[in-house]
């Protein structure tokens, strides 16, 4: 080894040591200079599960309240809306003197297959998953000494209800088939004991952090999805001794990722932090962003949804890709019944996005955004409500020809080097694009097939003649086009 390859070698080491070495104080200054992984940005497509005690009443009686998960506190809260539909449906199903935690003992999953959940998530082309380890109700699924200590009784699924490591068990499977596992968290409880008192302190210090220590310490997780943070700060909640234990101490310091739900003024303002969108428009590739959302309204299993309530296959093949245009994940929920099946509707779900990303993952995983995530057809560009939080965003209906003057979405563009991917969500003869910059070079090809795809510049514009495709090149509505030698 020569004497100047010896240094470049050296110096290459100190600073890597030096990256490593690198400690995180516990403020957002600091913490902020933490890097997202990159594992996060590549992988796109993850499923989120929501499964707990809930899963047993499994009702929520729709918008305003449609999440199942929140069934005690519709129960409990006299000012919810809901209230007397939920007061009422739990009367004549269960009894005026039925308390929610007697549910526990009924979440039994005696049918939970994790190698079987695990293979379907595979075969759905996601890339990670993300357990409730536990919800608002406090019920966990791991063996929580803190949750029996601090709610008086057993409230974990290794004691009661399973009575196995629900979480254990799914993060081996998960792994052994070959993805990340990460979990959601939520900092506060309803109805806990500790948490009720007008002095948080205790729940803090002798609940959340040791519980929150423990899950990270036995089970390791690549993603920690917080929640239920908007009670207090970020400050009042010690987020940021918490984060900066887990970055600098914990078994999985290097590679957890973190999402933004960590105080009441935390959401969308810390770039050490991915932010999160929940049935809302999106964000755009200036931030690291994860669109969250059920096939249906709900997150846990609801038993008054129907078919009509859940997306269609090609429904959330097209969120995906427009999502993922804009440079976010997509984390797609499932609500798993008390007896520890996937819902066969939600099954088939699954297996049809991974069906499409067999023939056309190479223009969604490890992509980037392209200056221009979208293209409109000629006319009025629809004004879309932007936000995070249930914003009645459809991209199924923006793709659509629309009347009146109105514009549609033409195409949607994912990039990975030199190569542009153009994903177009119906057929048509003949796809006018501008400013692709292709060369002599360039070539166009249809993903998943060997026919040759005619195309020709017309000064700034690109056409591309789609005439030869037979429905046979086609299996699904959403195709995608690969230009390569892209000129810039």
């Amino acid at each position: 080894m020569t004497k100047t390859r010896y240094l470049l070698v050296l110096l290459s080491l100190l600073i890597s040591r030096s990256a490593l070495a690198q400690e995180y104080k516990p403020n957002w200054e600091s913490l902020n200079q933490r890097k997202i992984p990159a594992w996060f940005n590549q992988a796109k497509f993850g499923i989120f599960i929501h499964w707990g005690v809930y899963a047993v009443p499994s009702y929520a009686p729709g918008p305003p309240d449609a999440y199942s998960e929140w069934y005690w506190n519709y129960l409990m809260n006299k000012d919810g809306k809901s209230y007397d539909k939920v007061q009422a449906f739990h009367r004549k199903n269960y009894g005026a003197d039925f308390n929610y935690m007697d549910f526990a003992p009924q979440f039994r999953a005696e049918l939970f297959d994790p190698a079987h959940w695990a293979g379907v998530f595979r075969k759905s082309g996601a890339r990670y998953v993300v357990l409730t380890s536990k919800h608002h109700e406090g019920f966990t699924l791991w063996p929580s000494a803190e949750a029996d200590r601090s709610w008086g009784r057993p409230w974990n699924a290794v004691v009661v209800g399973p009575k196995r490591d629900v979480l254990g068990d799914l993060s081996q499977s998960v792994r052994e088939a070959g993805l990340k596992m990460g979990f959601y968290y939520s900092l506060y409880e309803w109805y806990n004991p500790l948490w009720l008192q007008k002095d948080k302190s205790r729940f803090i210090n002798e609940h959340l952090f040791p519980q929150f220590k423990d899950l990270v310490t036995k089970y390791k997780p690549s993603l920690i999805f917080s929640d239920g943070e908007w009670e207090m700060t970020s400050a009042e909640w010690r987020s940021p001794d918490l984060l900066a234990w887990l970055f600098n101490e914990s078994p999985v310091k290097g590679e957890v990722v973190v999402n933004d739900r960590w105080g009441k003024e935390t959401r969308e303002h810390n770039k050490g932090t991915y932010f999160t969108s929940e049935y809302g428009s999106g964000m755009n590739a200036d931030v690291t962003w994860e669109e969250n959302r059920g096939i249906g309204e709900s997150f846990g299993y609801n038993r008054m949804e129907t078919v009509r309530d859940y997306k269609k296959g090609e429904d959330l093949i097209l969120i995906l890709t427009d999502i993922v245009s804009r440079g976010g994940n997509l984390l797609l929920d499932i609500g798993p019944t008390a007896d520890g099946r996937i819902p066969d509707l939600m099954e088939e779900r699954l297996l049809q996005i991974g069906q499409w990303l067999d023939t056309n993952g190479e223009a969604i995983y490890e992509t980037t955004a392209w200056k221009k995530t979208r293209q409109w057809s000629k006319g009025t560009v629809p004004t879309i409500k932007a936000g995070g939080y249930q914003t009645s965003y459809n991209v199924s209906e923006l793709v659509k020809p629309q009347k009146d003057g109105k514009a549609h979405i033409e195409a949607f563009f994912t990039r990975k080097g030199d190569n542009l991917y153009c994903i177009v969500p119906h057929y048509v003869p003949q796809l006018t694009l501008e400013g692709v910059p292709l060369t002599a070079r360039s070539q166009v090809k249809l993903l998943g097939s060997e026919k040759k795809i005619k195309w020709r510049k017309e000064g700034n514009k690109v056409v591309v003649d789609l005439t030869d495709l037979t429905p046979s090149d086609l299996s699904t509505p959403t195709f995608v086009l690969k230009f390569s030698a892209l000129l810039e």
